[in-house]
């Protein structure tokens, strides 16, 4: 996969947004913000390389970028809660 400095950025600056979104959206991480927007990032990552894999397609687009983005962030901050037993389901 061959990925130029402008697709890393826009991953990146959207990584950001996502992980500040899915730390809105899933309450009672408790990782804080800047935690937040690496796994953003981290979940962008994950977005860009599994959603195709699954043949999910959103669409083309930033708004697209950040909802597949913060969707990547929101599983990867579900696992981390998993494996850090921070917190309860319920």
């Amino acid at each position: 996969m061959n990925m130029s400095g402008e697709s890393l950025l826009v991953i990146l600056l959207v990584g950001a947004i996502a992980g500040w979104l899915a730390g809105l959206i899933v309450r009672g991480t408790g990782f804080g913000l800047l935690v937040d927007i690496l796994v953003g990032i981290v979940g962008a990552f994950i977005a860009s390389w599994l959603f195709p894999q699954l043949n999910i397609h959103m669409g083309s687009g930033i708004v697209s970028a950040i909802i597949s983005s913060t969707l990547g962030a929101i599983i990867l901050l579900f696992i981390l809660k998993l494996v850090s037993g921070r917190g309860r389901w319920a």
